[in-house]
Order: C-alpha cells, then sequence, then structure tokens
C-alpha cells in the first residue's frame, strides 16, 4: 500500500490436480483492492475456493468483505465493515455482517503498523438446511454482536511481507454463543508485480448447529499480481 488515494489491486490463484489412483483437484481464486492516504484506508477483497475429491465435491465456498477506516486523531479511528460468507459445507447459504466502532493505532510505522478495534454490529445466517441453533430450530438466526479486534502488518524485508487479523464477536443477546475469524498471509516477492503467497484462515463458531464442527481451517498457496 502506499498513502496517495490512488486504488491498487491484487489477484492471486491457485490450483492443482491429479489423477490416476488419487483423482482430486481445487482451484482458489482471491482478490483485494486498496485505497488510503495518511488518513484514511478503503479495503475491499473476495475469496473463493472449490475442490474436488473421488467424484465427490468437497469444499465450495465464497467470502467476501470491505472495510474503511478514517482517523479523526493521530491515534484513534472510526471504522466500518461489511462481509459475507456462503459456504455449502458449514451449512451457511448467506451470512450477511456489519460493523462500526473505533480503533487505536498500537504502532504506525513504514515497516510496522498494529492497531486494536472495539464496535458493535449486527450479523444473520440463512441456512441450507433447518438446524438447531440457540436451542431452537431455524432457517435463519440474526443476532446483534459485539466485535473485538487486532491487526497487524509487517514489511520484514523489501521482498517479504506478513499480514494478520483476529476479530472475536460474542453475541450481546444471553445464549447466542460467540463467532471468531483468523485471517493470515505471508508474501514472497518474485518481481515488482508478481508474489508467491501463503495463507491461513480459520473461523470459530461456538454453536454452529447439531452435527457440525465448530472450527474450520483453510490454507492456501499460490501466485498474485498486483495491478497499479
Amino acid at each position: 500500500m502506499k498513502p496517495d488515494g490512488k486504488m491498487r489491486y491484487a489477484l492471486g490463484a491457485g490450483a492443482s490436480y491429479s489423477s490416476g489412483n488419487t483423482s482430486a483437484a481445487s482451484v482458489n481464486l482471491n482478490g483485494e483492492a486498496v485505497q488510503a492516504t495518511d488518513e484514511s484506508k478503503l479495503t475491499l477483497g473476495g475469496k473463493a475456493l472449490w475442490s474436488r475429491s473421488e467424484g465427490q465435491t468437497t469444499a465450495e465456498n465464497v467470502s467476501l468483505g470491505g472495510a474503511y477506516n478514517q482517523d479523526f486523531t493521530p491515534a484513534w479511528f472510526g471504522f466500518g465493515s461489511a462481509d459475507f460468507l456462503r459456504d455449502e459445507f458449514a451449512n451457511i447459504q448467506a451470512r450477511g455482517s456489519v460493523h462500526g466502532g473505533v480503533g487505536r493505532h498500537l504502532i504506525k510505522r513504514d515497516d510496522l503498523t498494529w492497531d486494536a478495534t472495539l464496535g458493535i454490529g449486527y450479523s444473520q445466517d440463512r441456512y441450507f438446511d433447518p438446524v438447531v441453533v440457540n436451542d431452537e430450530l431455524r432457517v435463519r438466526y440474526g443476532r446483534a454482536e459485539l466485535v473485538l479486534g487486532e491487526e497487524s502488518s509487517h514489511k520484514f524485508t523489501e521482498t517479504t511481507s506478513f499480514r494478520q487479523k483476529l476479530s472475536y464477536y460474542p453475541a450481546l443477546d444471553s445464549g447466542g454463543g460467540s463467532r471468531a475469524t483468523l485471517d493470515a498471509g505471508l508474501a514472497v516477492a518474485m518481481t515488482a508485480r508478481l508474489s508467491l503467497t501463503a495463507g491461513l484462515n480459520y473461523r470459530y463458531d461456538s454453536d454452529p448447529g447439531v452435527g457440525l464442527k465448530k472450527g474450520d481451517t483453510l490454507f492456501v498457496t499460490g501466485i498474485s499480481v498486483k495491478l497499479d
């Protein structure tokens, strides 16, 4: 990112295919757009994953998100965010979330930034199949949430960078449970535009429904290209 007010893009992709004794294929795509100044930052992004093994689809999910930060002092800022998730194997036909709040720049340097955030928002899930959530059989479930988060960006060398974001969403209603997300990514530049990437995404839901696991982990590698 460069704080010059220009929109910049990064597109990434990875794929695998095998046949013979093992028949499997997978494709992952991701994209991000960032517009930054010294006092504000707009981020838009999305990820998609599809995989198939031995004739059966084993993963199929899409996530989209956007966030805007605006400084009102050198140390404090306000933020707003919106997210969408679709994950058939987690029984989530659609999850929409909006949040807003305040944050503080704990560290703000060219080689390291670290922010902490506190806010409030609302999330609603719609399920493929009815499922028992919060002691009721539901086809959809909405709740107000608190959001606690931290996010950092590290520039280890001229060619190696790392980013991570951890967010925790406890429901404000009694018995509503909680969820959490972790997104981390490492990029190693091969040229001015091409980079090798590795990304880790983890989602936790304390009450996903009967028969579903509470945690989902995704690790992907690929190549990304920067577009100015």
